[in-house]
């Protein structure tokens, strides 16, 4: 006697919507966990940005329009190398409109740290808004990354891994941190007396009021000190003139 067993087809087709069930199942967990790792692992890419500060009324300026721009090894030249204490993912290239010594509107270039760009960009609108003459504004590699010769061209610029004046340790240059502004006309003076640049010793004497000269309460000491910056020009030994820091 033969015994009646289940029909084929519906065994057939349980087995094709358990099979259909367990692929959508395991797309979907291959979805989540791509996502997931995606997320943890990429990154977005830093990208530009502007700072913009309308003209006042009256003031006979355009527009500042800072824009902040990542910066490469390569675009850093020899100012950065391994073993710098910053990576030059950590720093960001600032250009910036500058009033210059010829009373014309220039462009300039700085390297800061990434976490002081907005800040520096606001910075030097006050400086032009105010008014305040810059010579020149090079990134350091125009001059091999020399600190004399960037001073003796009386260049302002900040980013250079290099030690401090007389020292080993990192200079707060190494880190984006600190500017140096006209230097010849606002010079460092060690603690011997000896004025870097050389040709900036006529401009030791600070009872002068000539351009591009820094004096306390001033329009460039009050835009940065009143954001948190030190002065160099209000140490005891050495005195630095030209240079702002904000560690």
């Amino acid at each position: 006697m033969a015994y009646p067993t289940s029909p084929q087809p519906f065994g057939g087709a349980r087995r094709v919507v358990i099979m259909k069930l367990r692929t959508k199942v395991f797309a979907v967990i291959t979805f989540a966990l791509s996502a997931v790792l995606g997320g943890a692992t990429q990154a977005p890419a830093a990208t530009a940005r502007t700072v913009e500060i309308a003209a006042p009324a009256g003031s006979g300026l355009p527009v500042y329009v800072a824009v902040i721009k990542p910066v490469t090894a390569e675009r850093l030249g020899n100012s950065w190398r391994a073993g710098c204490p910053v990576g030059p993912d950590q720093l960001r290239l600032v250009s910036l409109p500058f009033l210059g010594f010829d009373g014309a509107v220039h462009r300039g270039e700085l390297v800061v740290n990434a976490d002081r760009a907005t800040e520096v960009a606001r910075v030097f609108g006050d400086l032009y808004f105010g008014r305040f003459p810059v010579e020149r504004m090079e990134t350091v590699e125009k001059y091999n990354s020399d600190d004399d010769a960037s001073m003796a061209a009386n260049n302002t610029s900040a980013f250079n891994c290099r030690a401090i004046t007389g020292g080993t340790a990192w200079s707060n240059h190494s880190y984006g941190r600190a500017i140096d502004v006209n230097t010849v006309q606002n010079p460092y003076i060690s603690g011997s007396g000896t004025v870097y640049p050389p040709n900036g010793a006529p401009y030791a004497d600070r009872t002068q009021h000539a351009p591009g000269m820094i004096h306390a309460g001033d329009v460039a000491e009050r835009a940065f000190t009143s954001r948190g910056w030190t002065w160099g020009g209000s140490w005891d030994t050495p005195i630095d003139y030209q240079h702002f820091e904000k560690p």
